[in-house]
Formats: structure tokens, sequence, C-alpha cells
């Protein structure tokens, strides 16, 4: 016997597709509202099954469910049970574990071994991670700084980011040395649908060139220069390009970090030169607070990580050109203070 369509009222097959067509539904109500709107086109019991890849008893339910009670029949009868609840106990022995880290040997734990040496499941390790920001399979590295000045130098650096004197400017130097100019000796496979972009191994070195910036901290434009090596001379060949940047006269800080050719006699000389001008170094270990390297960042990911450079000069040209597109566009950096602990649910 001919399965007999259903028959939709107009609000009813407009809330059925809604259902469908909805990224926010549960997938088994947009499941169930499928099989009304196909049943409703006029396919029979198998058919919809088998264009569903569901059983029939699936769709003989839904359906008779619908003809009792329309649209407020397409709900689960069983909605599951209770969510487990962690009891503080056994919370409280998932982060002691955790935080005392594994006894087999291994260096950190996964959710699984560590529901098994307590006796119970993984999902409830993994909410109590979650729950308080554990992650132990990530790890991240640090240096700490041994610098005794390290909070006036700090507090002098952030000072000129924040509150830069009037009438003076603020340059953030530094240089990336070494930058490779690699060229690959196999063709390079483009990108295409479903294969990323693939360079062969093999390479051919054709030198190393160092790349000087100084970041003007409130324009975020960038003064670039190549040098074949990194010297103090060429620090100081820089310093004068800055300086020949800016009015005469004019009041510049510059910030730079403590490797040893920015503290010779020739840098004392230039200071000595140019009262004008004058170095605030970053406490040891800390060029993070040197807001170049956020640039050095970006140079690196867009022109260096994949770039492929078929003499020096080729590589000087890519480098001098991206910061010619930059300061097209650039922008002062903003830096912005979050608090780890505020990620915490409670």
């Amino acid at each position: 016997m001919a399965y007999k369509p259903l028959i939709l009222t107009d609000c009813e097959r407009m809330e059925l597709q809604r259902r469908m067509r909805s990224r926010s539904v549960r997938a088994e109500d947009s499941q169930r509202a499928r099989v009304i709107l196909e049943l409703a086109g006029g396919r029979g019991l198998r058919e919809t099954a088998t264009y569903l890849a569901c059983s029939t008893s699936y769709v003989q339910r839904w359906a008779g469910r619908f003809r009792a009670e329309r649209l407020s029949g397409l709900v689960a009868r069983h909605h599951g049970r209770r969510a487990a609840k962690d009891t503080p106990k056994l919370e409280a022995r998932i982060l002691e574990w955790t935080r005392r880290g594994p006894d087999d040997g291994t260096t950190q734990w996964s959710s699984r071994r560590l529901a098994k040496k307590l006796g119970t499941t993984h999902m409830a390790v993994a909410r109590v991670w979650g729950r308080y920001g554990l992650q132990p399979h990530r790890l991240r590295h640090h240096m700490v700084s041994d610098d005794p000045n390290f909070e006036t130098k700090a507090a002098d650096i952030i000072g000129l980011y924040l509150h830069p004197p009037a009438h003076a400017v603020v340059f953030c130097v530094d240089e990336k040395s070494a930058i490779q100019a690699l060229d690959r000796l196999d063709p390079v496979l483009p990108l295409s649908p479903g294969r990323a972009e693939s360079h062969g191994f093999e390479y051919f070195r054709h030198g190393t060139l160092s790349l000087y910036a100084a970041l003007e901290t409130q324009s975020g434009e960038i003064i670039g220069k190549t040098a074949k090596r990194h010297t103090s001379s060429e620090f100081v060949s820089f310093l004068e390009e800055i300086v020949a940047s800016q009015p005469t006269g004019k009041a510049i800080h510059v910030i730079a970090d403590n490797l040893s050719a920015h503290k010779t006699k020739l840098v004392d000389a230039f200071l000595d030169a140019h009262a004008h001008v004058q170095i605030h170094y970053t406490p040891t270990y800390s060029s993070w607070l040197n807001q170049v390297e956020n640039w050095f960042s970006k140079i690196q990911r867009h022109v260096i990580t994949r770039g492929i450079f078929h003499s020096l000069s080729d590589l000087r040209s890519k480098l001098m050109r991206y910061i010619r597109q930059y300061n097209k566009t650039a922008t002062p950096i903003q830096w912005t203070y979050s608090n780890p602990k505020q990620r915490i649910k409670t």
C-alpha cells in the first residue's frame, strides 16, 4: 500500500525549513525536520530512509509522532542521562595528580592515562582540566631576566611608549642577523585544492644578510637597511641614517637591546657627537620589550620563511620592497594587558 504523504501548513513548512537550515539547532532536530519535509514532498518511507541514510523504523516513528502531535511531537522522549557532576573529592584528586605529574616514566599526563590511574572516566578528567584551564600537553619556554634594575629600565621603556617626550621621536631599533638567501633546487608545487604549497627539501644558499630596522612608535613606520655583517660600525651607520631622517637637532630616543655591538666605543663616540640622541637599553633577556621584535616576526612570516631568493641582491630587494609596502599602511603597535586568571571558569 502506498504511503500517504504528509500534509503541511505553510507555518509548519517554514518552521521545518528553518530547523533544517539552521546552524544553531541540534543535529537530531534538523534530521527530524528533513524527514518530515521529504515525506511531505512525496517520498515514501523506504525512499526517505535511503535518501537520508537512516532506518525505515526511524522515519516511521517520527512520521507517526508528527501525525499525532504535529510540531510538538518532534521532541525526543528520552533526554539522556543527567550530566555527571564531579565530586569535590574526585576533583581534588585529579588536580593533585595533574600537578604531581606521572609516575610511569612519562613527562605529562593524558586524560585517559590519568583516568585509568584514578579509576574514573577520561571525560571527568577533561572536564576538570577545562574548568581550571589545565593543558598538560602544552609546553612553553621562558627566560628570567637577571637584571637588578629590571623594573627601572622596563618602566623607562614603557613610559616612552605610553607618554613619549614632547617634540621628540622614539625608535625601536634592532637587527635580524644571518637571513639566508635560500634558493630551492626542485620546482615548487603550487597551492591547489586539497594540497598545500610544497617546497623541495634540497636548497642552495647564496649567502646571508643582516637586516637593520627602526620602528617609529607613533606611526609604526619602518626605516630599514641591509648589511652583509652585523657589526658595531654597521649599527652606528644605521643610527646615522635614523638621525638623517629627522629634522636637524630633533630629540631622538632609541630603544635597543644589550647586544655587545650596541655598547662599543664607536657607539659611545656617536652619542658624544649627537647629544640629542639617547639610547635606552632593555633589561637583560628582555628583548620582548622592544616593539620592533613584533615587526620582525611579521617579515619572517610574510617574506622570509617561504621565500625563494635567487641571489643576495634578490633577497635584499624583496626585504626592502616589503618595507616600502608595509609603510603605506603602517599603524602603531597597541599593547594590551590581559589577566590569564580571568580565563578560569568557576
